[in-house]
């Protein structure tokens, strides 16, 4: 965990300095705006962090604007960092080329303060976007085919749906549209690959964010496996808010639902960085589960898809990705994992990964949907 927030810090500290220098650079000749841009930026930078440390000393409606603050400013920071270093570059390339027209060379300081209030607007519109862009759920139908083994089922009706990264931002207004959503699917039994809560179980309780749940009434049930921010938050919090909420939470476990089909739900693999404690190999967890029926594994993020292919899973279910969340962060998912969103094959086992219906940080989504999957099974 030490590890976790000390490249974190770090990262977040050289990128902030080096907005707020070019920034500084900026409005250099209008001495009157330095105070108010220290102030406004040390009071951007810096909510999500006194939020998170501070949640216990904080009224609630201070916790709350903090947070809103802290993490729209995840979303400015990326986009200011982003035109930046396009501006610096352009700047480095002008060096040997001398590209730049006249009237850009010719007064130097008010390029900067038009390129700034440039920067500022083009992000606002853009993260405005983003915003209204979550709050439009879209339900995917999957359809899906898996062996049916000894199974007495022919078909299975399923909600997919994963890191509704709960919070005062992804508040029950937002929960409750995605019930409602799920609600009109009728689903046979729900499955949610981690990052259900993303702040503490009182806070959640206290906000009325979690009751929802208890509208979901799947004829089988509602099964979920941890998220790494589960862990980030509290896991016993995140257990709390699970059993509140009659949301079965399988850790390194298996479960056979009737003689229909067989879940499998694996710890997420933070759980060692946060309590020092590994989780089980998947060969571990197999070694006692029924493989007569179809076999369903939940497994928050989607590394080394090799392992459920080898342990003869039939479908594997995952999230964490985001499918990057924020444009252009999904050219770097997709760099990083096999499938950083949707449907993917590999020998025998399907996989898919769902881009989610929640959001980390800021409430904005570009490039990249809020969905709910209708995963519409048959055995054959």
């Amino acid at each position: 965990m030490v590890i976790f927030f000390a490249v974190f810090f770090a990262l977040y500290g050289a990128v902030n300095y080096y907005i707020f220098i070019r920034g500084w650079q900026a409005i250099a000749f209008i001495t009157v705006l330095k105070p108010f841009y220290i102030a406004l930026f040390l009071l951007a930078s810096l909510s999500y962090i006194a939020a998170k440390f501070l949640e216990s000393y904080l009224p609630s409606f201070i916790y709350d604007l903090f947070l809103w603050i802290g993490s729209f400013w995840f979303a400015f920071m990326l986009y200011f960092f982003l035109f930046i270093v396009l501006i610096d570059f352009l700047r480095l390339l002008n060096q040997p080329l001398n590209f730049f027209p006249a009237f850009i060379k010719s007064n130097y300081p008010q390029t900067k303060l038009i390129a700034a209030a440039c920067i500022i607007l083009i992000s606002s519109i853009v993260i405005l976007a983003g915003y209204i862009n979550t709050r439009i759920i879209t339900v995917k139908t999957v359809e899906l085919i898996l062996p049916k083994k000894q199974s007495s089922l022919n078909e299975l009706n399923a909600v997919l749906a994963a890191d509704f990264h709960l919070t005062p931002l992804n508040n029950c207004s937002l929960l409750e549209k995605i019930v409602h959503k799920i609600n009109e699917i009728d689903p046979d039994i729900i499955l949610i690959p981690g990052d259900i809560v993303d702040d503490k179980f009182d806070i959640l309780k206290n906000k009325k964010i979690g009751p929802s749940f208890l509208k979901l009434k799947p004829k089988y049930g509602i099964f979920a496996s941890t998220g790494n921010h589960e862990y980030i938050a509290g896991i016993d919090d995140a257990l709390k808010f699970m059993a509140e909420y009659r949301i079965e939470l399988l850790r390194d476990t298996n479960i056979s639902i009737g003689d229909f089909f067989t879940i499998v739900s694996r710890d997420d693999r933070s759980s060692n960085q946060f309590t020092g404690k590994k989780r089980k190999e998947l060969s571990g967890i197999m070694s006692d589960a029924d493989k007569n029926l179809p076999v369903i594994l939940l497994d928050h993020t989607p590394f080394n898809l090799e392992e459920a292919e080898r342990n003869d899973i039939d479908l594997q279910l995952s999230g964490h990705t985001h499918h990057g969340q924020i444009f252009p962060l999904n050219f770097i998912t997709n760099l990083i994992y096999e499938v950083s969103w949707g449907y993917l094959k590999k020998g025998n086992t399907q996989y898919y990964v769902t881009s989610g219906v929640g959001t980390w940080g800021p409430p904005v989504r570009l490039g990249s949907d809020t969905e709910i999957v209708n995963l519409k099974i048959k055995f054959e």
